[in-house]
Parts: C-alpha cells; structure tokens; sequence
C-alpha cells in the first residue's frame, strides 16, 4: 500500500531521474572535474522505501530491510535477478557478494553501513 509518504518518494524519485535524463551530455574530462550538483547529490541517495537505515542484514534475516537490499540490487544490475520477497536465502547472499566484488568492498555477503551506501549510490 502507498503511502503519503512513499508516494511523495516515488514521486522525487522519478522527478529526478526524468531530470538527469534531459540533462546534456558532458564530456569524460568534464565529468571528472564537475562537482556534484543538486540533482546528481538527489539521486545518488536512491531508497526503494523499504528500509532507510544502515543496520547489518545478513543471510536468514526477514522483513523491510531486506526487501530494500533486493530491490537495490535489481535497480544496480538493471534488471530484476531477485525476488522483493523479504527473505535474505543463498540467492540473496550470493548477489550481495557479486556487489561488493563489483565494487570493490570487503565481501562478506552481509549488508553492512559501507555495502547499504554503495547500494545506495549505485
């Protein structure tokens, strides 16, 4: 069910996605030395409003926040290779650990503070 306040969520979210979709492309050199703007600071703090802590969620955990690591990883792969079921299983674990190999974090196959803000700003 939405909410008020997932509803208002969603609704910046895809505000900002349409945002840096219209924005100019900038050249390699140029992007290396930009700084961040508003709209790039915005939507690198994703959330799929599940969760928006950072406690450790680990294999056979339950519940919102590991709904917010599935969906996560949907949006960093860019397709869907998990189900939003809330149950942290091998399958879980084991996207959790490509992410952190892929992003060069200590892989543990927990989502720990480091692992929920690379998520976060993949």
């Amino acid at each position: 069910m939405l909410t008020p306040q997932r509803t208002a969520r969603a609704a910046a979210v895809l505000l900002a996605g349409l945002l840096l979709a219209s924005a100019p492309t900038v050249t390699a050199s140029a992007a290396s030395t930009a700084a961040p703007t508003a709209v790039g600071r915005a939507a690198m703090a994703t959330t799929c409003g599940h969760y928006e802590g950072t406690d450790s969620t680990q294999r056979h955990d339950d519940g919102e926040r590991v709904r917010e690591v599935q969906c996560l990883i949907n949006r960093w792969h860019g397709k869907e290779p998990l189900a939003i079921d809330g149950h942290y299983g091998p399958r879980t674990e084991s996207w959790v650990v490509l992410f952190q190999e892929s992003k060069g974090l200590t892989v543990d196959g927990q989502v720990g503070p480091q692992t929920w803000g690379a998520l976060r700003g993949a």
